[in-house]
């Protein structure tokens, strides 16, 4: 499986950016997508994630912020991030798992290379 990631970049505090991931290759049983991010310092943590049938998991952090959403017949997932701020300033991971159900253990996952989100005036 390969995840290619784009539009991540430089926003000021209190603005918008969309960032879009496309997986390709050997995606059949793919059923969960998403972002995770990554600061400097800290561990890398989940922000949103999607299933193939739309149930969808955020942060708390970023909760009426930002929305994930899918579209199955492209294998694309985008993240719409609203209401910036400096705390979102991150490494964004786009995220692939084959997972048994919703729960994490046991999933295959893949990531995709990063796409770097600066929050800064």
């Amino acid at each position: 499986v390969q995840l290619q990631a784009s539009g991540g970049g430089l926003v000021q505090p209190g603005g918008s950016l969309r960032l879009s991931c496309a997986a390709s290759g050997s995606i059949f049983s793919i059923n969960v997508m998403g972002w995770y991010r990554q600061a400097p310092g800290k561990q890398r943590e989940l922000v949103a994630v999607i299933s193939s049938s739309g149930r969808t998991n955020y942060a708390d952090s970023v909760k009426g912020r930002f929305t994930i959403s899918r579209d199955n017949a492209k294998n694309t997932v985008y993240l719409q991030m609203n209401s910036l701020k400096p705390e979102d300033t991150a490494v964004y991971y786009c995220n692939a798992d084959r997972r048994s159900g919703w729960a994490i253990s046991g999933a295959e996952r893949y990531w995709g290379q990063g796409t770097q989100v600066t929050v800064s005036s």
